[in-house]
């Protein structure tokens, strides 16, 4: 089978895994009664970020294969995604403490795969004499196609409100597992035994902290990564309390509430391709600001919209979301790579992601809850769970501080103060 080919399904399947219950948990969690909770499932993601891709990453650079280190990953992710479906599904009173443990085992196993699934890619392009900076983007893009698939196959299969989402999920991560047997080898480096502790865990990265902009940078990294998993988290379930309302409950939104949202992930695939053009036109500083504006609009489209006549209002919200990630990780993520040197390159990657998905998406998710259960509760109505109230106010919220943060970005984010020049 051809490289390119092999790596597509490699990265349809990662992110296929992802995308069956990453937009939908939510409304399941409420379903089971844990609508106050929500937060904690999604800021765990964050928490295992900070740490696990960094262990694995020393694992498959000093004793194992990042292909095989791949694969092993996904077995054990994919088991307890099984535990958790089987748990939620056979226990009378599902107990927060069991079914959030064997949760939090498999997505610390999961989120290191994106960054192997990535090295796997990079190292099979470069062997083939390939150009990864070309090669790669159309290979990834079959991974927001994957994350698309399945929000569709659970949302048409009606496994939003159930326990089968992670059915999906769990048995996608074997079959990852067991076709990781087919994908090119990535050889062990010999020499990595002699990294220092200080460069193996990426902690160099943190002597950027020294310049002004880059310091400037990484904070407004993290207080905009506080708005990554909100509508990830929150959307579903909100979209689904219309139900609740006569005049909503049979409207398509309501009935297949993952199809709309996956909207977002469709406008995600186009915008990556307006960033060059975006980046070249008006510059870091200008498209960062363009981002934060989009999530002040992603925010305030919901507020203001409904699925019966103000649909439309969530469908700009959904194509809004592209340009609001995209934008900011993607033009992010090339901003430190112009700003660091080669000796740190990856460390400062690693650190920028720690900041926004790690950190940054970790406290948005836990706010977010705060303010959601401030503003609603759970109700059952004719016999299916809701969480209704005020979820106006807490998207304004949400907007509100996105608007802050990016007026306080634009007023102290100087892009060419004290640029250093890569090695």
């Amino acid at each position: 089978m051809n490289l390119k080919v092999r790596l597509s399904v490699m990265n349809f399947l990662e992110f296929a895994v992802w995308g069956a219950y990453l937009t939908c948990m939510g409304r399941y969690l409420g379903n089971i009664g844990f609508s106050t909770e929500i937060g904690w499932f999604y800021s765990m993601q964050g928490i295992v970020s900070i740490f696990m891709p960094a262990i694995i990453g020393i694992i498959a650079d000093r004793w194992v294969q990042a292909q095989r280190m791949l694969g092993i990953c996904h077995l054990l992710a994919g088991v307890f995604m099984l535990a958790t479906a089987w748990y939620g599904s056979h226990a009378e009173n599902v107990q927060f403490g069991t079914i959030f443990t064997l949760y939090s085992l498999s997505v610390a196993f999961f989120m290191p795969t994106i960054a192997l699934s990535n090295s796997v890619a990079y190292n099979g392009l470069t062997k083939a004499g390939l150009d990864t900076v070309k090669a790669f983007p159309p290979i990834r893009v079959f991974g927001t196609i994957g994350f698309i698939v399945t929000m569709w196959i659970v949302d048409l299969m009606g496994f939003q409100d159930n326990h089968n989402q992670f059915v999906v999920s769990g048995l996608l991560s074997i079959v990852l597992f067991l076709y990781t047997f087919t994908l090119p080898e990535c050889p062990v480096k010999k020499d990595v035994g002699k990294t220092s502790f200080v460069d193996a865990f990426g902690l160099r990265a943190f002597t950027l902290f020294k310049q002004r902009n880059m310091a400037v940078f990484f904070l407004f990294s993290m207080l905009l990564g506080v708005s990554l998993q909100i509508t990830n988290g929150f959307a579903n379930p909100f979209i689904n309390s219309f139900g609740a309302v006569a005049e909503y409950a049979d409207t398509f939104g309501v009935q297949h509430a993952n199809i709309l949202i996956s909207l977002s992930q469709v406008s995600e695939t186009l915008c990556i391709l307006l960033i060059p053009f975006f980046m070249k036109r008006f510059g870091i500083k200008n498209v960062i600001i363009i981002a934060m504006l989009a999530w002040v609009l992603r925010f305030g489209l919901f507020g203001l919209g409904n699925p019966g006549s103000g649909v439309w209002m969530f469908v700009l919200s959904m194509i809004v979301y592209g340009v609001a990630f995209d934008f900011f990780n993607i033009s992010g993520s090339l901003y430190v790579e112009s700003c660091t040197d080669d000796s740190i390159r990856s460390s400062a990657q690693g650190l920028f992601m720690l900041m926004t998905n790690g950190i940054g998406a970790t406290l948005g998710t836990l706010g977010a809850q705060a303010i959601i259960n401030n503003y609603t509760h759970g109700e059952v109505i004719n016999g299916n769970f809701y969480t209704v109230g005020d979820w106006s106010t807490c998207w304004f919220i949400f907007a509100g501080y996105a608007l802050v943060v990016g007026i306080s970005f634009a007023l102290l984010f100087n892009p060419d103060s004290g640029k250093r020049k890569k090695a």
